[in-house]
Formats: C-alpha cells, sequence, structure tokens
C-alpha cells in the first residue's frame, strides 16, 4: 500500500462527523493508499507537519481551505526531499479547488483527484514567503482573514458580504509605490495590487482567460481608483471582461516584480491570510518545485504542453 498524509483542518467548511472520516478511509484505501489523518488545531500546525514529514510519504492531501493548502505549500518547499501534493477544498471560498476543476460532495472530490495527474506547478514567492495563488493589498481585501469564523460557518460566501458592508469607509486608501517589472523602473499611485497566478479570485471566475500553472508567469494587476463608486464600477467589469482589458488596471505578466512603499506598509493578504511584515519592498518570483495531483478536468485550460 502507498502512504497518504491527510492534512485537515475541522474548522474548514461543514462539520466532519465520524461517517464521512469512515468513508475517507474507505475511499483512499480503494486507490491503494493506507491513509492517516492529522488535524491542525492553530495557524501553521499544516506548515509544520508537512515540513517534518518522513521521505516515505507518497500523497500529502491538504483538506481545508486556500488557507490550509498554502500552509501545506509552505511546509513542503522547506523540505529537501519534496512530496507529491494534492488539495481537497473544503472551505468557504475554495477558489483554488475551484480553479482546478473540483467540484460535488467530498467522495466525488476525491475520485477526481485519485482519477487525476501529477503536475509540476509554479508557486509565487513574497519576500520567500510561498502563496499558491493570489496576494493582494487595497481596501476590504482584509475581508478574507478578519471575517469572523461564525459568520462563515453560517452563511458560507455571504459571511464576507455581511461582514464588508460594516466595514465601508468613506474614502479608497491610495499607496505611492516604486515599482520594477523585467528590468524597468516605473512609479505611480495605485488603490489595489493583485499579483496572481489565478484564472478566480475572491469566488469569481474569469478574472484572466490565459492563466497557466506552468509557464513560469504570474500576473500584476495595478489598480487606480479614485472612490467607492470608481471601486464598484470597476468590479461590475470584473464579471463582464478580462480584468487586464478594464480602464484604470495597469496589468503585466512576468517572472519578476518588486514592488517599494512610499510612507505607511499595508498588510498582504496571501491566500486568503494576513503577512505581517515591517519591510517597505517586496520582491516577487516563481518557485517551480512543486508537484500537485490534479483533476483531469482544466488539466488543457490551465497548463502550458510539456
Amino acid at each position: 500500500m502507498k502512504k497518504c498524509i491527510m492534512i485537515m483542518n475541522p474548522e474548514s467548511g461543514k462539520k466532519k462527523d465520524k461517517e464521512s472520516i469512515h468513508k475517507i478511509y474507505e475511499k483512499l484505501y480503494s486507490y491503494g493508499y493506507d491513509v492517516e489523518i492529522r488535524y491542525t488545531k492553530k495557524r501553521l500546525d499544516a506548515k509544520n507537519i508537512v515540513s517534518s514529514l518522513e521521505d516515505d510519504v507518497d500523497l500529502v492531501i491538504s483538506a481545508g481551505g486556500d488557507g490550509t493548502l498554502n500552509e501545506v505549500v509552505s511546509g513542503n518547499i522547506l523540505r529537501t526531499n519534496k512530496l507529491p501534493l494534492a488539495n481537497l477544498p473544503l472551505g468557504t471560498t475554495n477558489d483554488v479547488g475551484s480553479m482546478y476543476g473540483l467540484h460535488g460532495n467530498i467522495m466525488n472530490k476525491l475520485d477526481q483527484l485519485m482519477q487525476g495527474t501529477m503536475k509540476k506547478i509554479d508557486i509565487i514567492k513574497i519576500n520567500n514567503t510561498p502563496f499558491v495563488y493570489v496576494a493582494c493589498v487595497g481596501d476590504y481585501t482584509d475581508m478574507a482573514y478578519k471575517t469572523p469564523r461564525e459568520l462563515k460557518k453560517k452563511y458560507g460566501r455571504i459571511a464576507y458580504i455581511i461582514y464588508g458592508l460594516k466595514q465601508l469607509r468613506n474614502k479608497i486608501h491610495k499607496y505611492h509605490i516604486k515599482y520594477i517589472v523585467d528590468g524597468k523602473e516605473y512609479e505611480g499611485v495605485y488603490s489595489f495590487i493583485f499579483v496572481t497566478n489565478a484564472s478566480r479570485i475572491a469566488g469569481v471566475d474569469g478574472i484572466y482567460h490565459d492563466v497557466k500553472l506552468n509557464d513560469n508567469k504570474f500576473e500584476v494587476a495595478l489598480a487606480h481608483v479614485e472612490n467607492k463608486k470608481d471601486m464598484l464600477k470597476m468590479l461590475v467589469m470584473v464579471n463582464t471582461k478580462d480584468l487586464k482589458d478594464i480602464p484604470g488596471i495597469t496589468y503585466y505578466q512576468t517572472d519578476n516584480f518588486e514592488v517599494e512603499f512610499e510612507g505607511n506598509i499595508p498588510h498582504w493578504c496571501i491566500d486568503g491570510e494576513e503577512l505581517k511584515s515591517d519591510k517597505k519592498v517586496f520582491q516577487f518570483e516563481v518557485d517551480k518545485s512543486t508537484t500537485m495531483l490534479m483533476p483531469k478536468e482544466n488539466l488543457n485550460k490551465l497548463f502550458e504542453s510539456e
């Protein structure tokens, strides 16, 4: 039997009962895996568990939200001998799992994974901290990690809207930045910064139509917004246009990006979690060391031919 370690966040999504856990064991056993489930209790548990696993593990499954997946990937990148990973989305929004093509209940998702293909995927680093699909700065981006867990459990995605309405501000913050892309220096004032390797963010599909997870590149979008009215207009256009075609957005596709903030240093939101830093300069680069078990549904869409 092959050895599988499942890192499960018991706080993600709906409460898992003993019967559903038993079915997970049976399902993975039917695919030739002897599985051990390890539960997280606090932040960074998943990262620490993965970084300290023995090298004889054949598959590590992240069972939780996008934040849990971030920790699993981060722990694996710290390892000398990398382990194959898989994502079993159980969270509220599940941007990454939906982008990969995972849908249905837990058992359906496990079938889709076990019948999938191992693929090398790009992981982006911000000052050497990995993220799987998004790093962003700007008003309301903190909703991902500040929305109370009780609200998310009760209302699902609507919880973010409920919390966001309570956090409405009188004006949109702006950031004066200097940045370097592909060796060229620029300067400007922007309200939002998104660095992504994804076609789906915050539950919205089709943010970009040409994202590839193995092209050694990521997308950078800098948005200049004067007020909440302009912000709402931009949000409406996100549902009808490719992000790079929206007025007020400066777009790059690159494998290197550096940004320096003048004045107050904002907190980044990476994969739905807060990244605190006292640095003013942030460097982004691609890490190619991660292998992920991917469902077959979106392989042609998400990967370049190898």
